[in-house]
């Protein structure tokens, strides 16, 4: 009887130290809410965290009513919004004018050569993902189409119906700085090109 009660106390003891060291399902969410740059659907969350879609779903509205300040803590200066079917942190648009100013008093004054490839591929291929920027360009481009959008060159036109992944296009800013009226008279992209093609569909200039 002794040995029984002690295997099982044994047996019951990882199960339950398992339990109570386990990460809490909301944090789970925010880290990959931090990380991910498109908005990610509830199924595709619930598969990063580990977790059913119900519980998942309530836990992303419970936070939604926690940064909107209904519940026990003040209003955050971000938003968990729902854009394209899928779900990703924004910061509010109350705080857009303080956004741009700080992050234009941050930004060199000068595009840096990555920037100025990625803004090119975004003008003629527009609307364009930024998977499909990087794809392109072969590298990864999260931290440069960030830096074109403070900088207001770039803008979010859409999110994608299906895989909510946002489109991409140039401003009016990005015309004005070029000295055009508009994205068609930019120059044919062929002769800037070995083979007049690489990396861009016939007729990519819209």
């Amino acid at each position: 009887m002794t040995d029984d009660r002690t295997e099982t106390a044994a047996g019951d003891g990882p199960a339950t130290e398992t339990a109570a060291v386990e990460t809490p399902l909301a944090e789970r969410i925010e880290a990959i809410l931090l990380i991910i740059d498109e908005p990610i659907g509830l199924v595709a969350l619930a598969a990063a965290v580990g977790a059913p879609v119900p519980a998942v779903r309530q836990t992303v509205a419970s936070l939604v009513d926690d940064y909107d300040g209904r519940g026990a803590g003040p209003r955050r200066g971000f938003e968990l919004r729902e854009v394209g079917g899928g779900w990703r942190l924004y910061a509010r648009e109350d705080h857009d004018d303080l956004i741009a100013d700080f992050v234009g008093g941050q930004a060199p004054a000068r595009l840096s050569q990555a920037a100025l490839e990625t803004l090119a591929v975004i003008a003629y291929k527009q609307p364009v993902t930024r998977s499909q920027v990087a794809s392109i360009r072969a590298v990864n481009v999260d931290s440069v189409v960030r830096t074109l959008l403070a900088r207001g060159l770039i803008t979010e036109l859409f999110a994608d119906s299906e895989t909510g992944a946002i489109n991409y296009g140039t401003t009016d800013a990005l015309l004005q700085h070029l000295g055009i009226n508009s994205i068609d008279e930019l120059p044919p992209i062929s002769p800037l090109l070995d083979d007049g093609a690489d990396g861009f569909d016939e007729g990519a200039l819209r």
